[in-house]
Order: structure tokens, then sequence, then C-alpha cells
């Protein structure tokens, strides 16, 4: 780490919480844009793979109301959690 960072990092923790908070998001949202370049890319190779997936018969599709049937009965039957 470099010097000019270690300055900058010990004035920004000196700024108030709203203002770190905003700082932080910023940064956050800086990585996460950088971090999704090929998002849109990789997301539509997935979609065009599993397609052909199904289309082949390489994979089974199950039936989309059984599938909510099942989901509803494992959350019916969880431990209710108090609030």
């Amino acid at each position: 780490m470099t010097e000019n960072i270690e300055k900058v990092a010990v004035e920004i923790l000196s700024l108030p919480t709203v203002d770190r908070a905003y700082l932080a998001q910023r940064l956050i949202r800086s990585l996460e844009e950088a971090a999704d370049e090929n998002a849109e890319v990789e997301w539509q190779e997935t979609i065009d793979r599993r397609w052909r997936e199904i289309e082949e018969g390489r994979v089974e599709c199950p039936d989309a109301l059984a599938v909510i049937k099942e989901i509803k009965t494992q959350f019916r039957a969880r431990p209710s959690h108090p609030s």
C-alpha cells in the first residue's frame, strides 16, 4: 500500500459516519461495475447452453407447478423463527 493511499484512508476515516457511508457505497458500486463488465455476455452464454441442453434432451425440466408445490411444502415444514 502506498503512502498516499494511507493518507487518504486516515482522512476518510476522520469523516462523519454519513460521509464515510456515502464513500463506501461509491467504492463498492465502482467495484461491482468492474466485476460486471462481462456478466451480460456470460449470462447469455449460460442461457444459450442451458437451452441447448433442454432442446437436445440432455436435461429434463420438472413441472413448474410441482416445483412450487414442493417449495411450499418445505417452507411450511420449516420451524418458525421468533421476530
